[in-house]
């Protein structure tokens, strides 16, 4: 009962406590907020990089389609497209666009997505294994860059939520210090009638819970 009737007693400093908490929330919200997307749109642009795998020349489109079958048991493997030369060229719509080409730059291939990137090493491996694979181009520098900068976002974000977190508790302590100063006298009346440090601290935790709750 205690702890209640102090809420609205002492209605300023039980204001600014709510403000003050409420104030340190949306801040430190914002930037994980912030941080947390700027993370899912590096993995989405992680995702979108894709790997070439070249067939053998000397393969029918049948038998290079049967290829897929096997690039998708790797278990790194998202999708694998399989992209056929003649279709290609015939979305193009111009054969003279071809002269003078070397006819391996656009041969059958696939284009393979990956489920984690980081094992992009790897999946190369097994899919050079694969009967028919004849080469495999595969994006480590742009893979390299985001993994980089992901580390870096990591490493930051963790400084700066420890950095707002820290600041957050001395302003909410010193915020709790304030109104136990504020209310100096009336402890000590309390403590030179004979109450306990039990009696007169429990109605601040009470009224603490309750201006954190409203706060939260």
């Amino acid at each position: 009962r205690e702890g209640v009737r102090g809420v609205f007693v002492n209605g300023f400093m039980s204001f600014a406590a709510v403000c003050v908490t409420v104030a340190c929330l949306i801040i430190m919200g914002s930037f994980l907020l912030i941080l947390f997307n700027l993370n899912e749109m590096i993995v989405d642009l992680e995702q979108e990089n894709e790997m070439l795998v070249y067939i053998d020349e000397n393969y029918s489109e049948a038998k290079a389609k049967s290829v897929g079958s096997q690039l998708n048991l790797i278990s790194n493997i998202r999708e694998a497209k399989y992209v056929a030369l003649d279709s290609f060229v015939e979305e193009m719509d111009s054969d003279a666009m071809f002269n003078g080409l070397d006819a391996s730059t656009f041969r059958d291939r696939y284009v393979v997505t990956l489920e984690d990137n980081s094992l992009m090493k790897e999946t190369e491996a097994q899919i050079r294994a694969v009967d028919g694979v004849s080469d495999v181009n595969a994006p480590y520098e742009i893979i390299n860059g985001f993994q980089t900068v992901q580390k870096v976002l990591n490493i930051a974000s963790a400084v700066i939520i420890a950095v707002l977190f820290v600041v957050s508790l001395l302003i909410i302590s010193n915020t709790v210090k304030l109104a136990m100063y504020s209310r100096s006298e009336e402890i000590a009346i309390m403590k030179m009638v004979g109450a306990t440090n039990s009696f007169i601290r429990m109605p601040f935790v009470v009224e603490g819970f309750i201006l954190g709750f409203l706060g939260a």
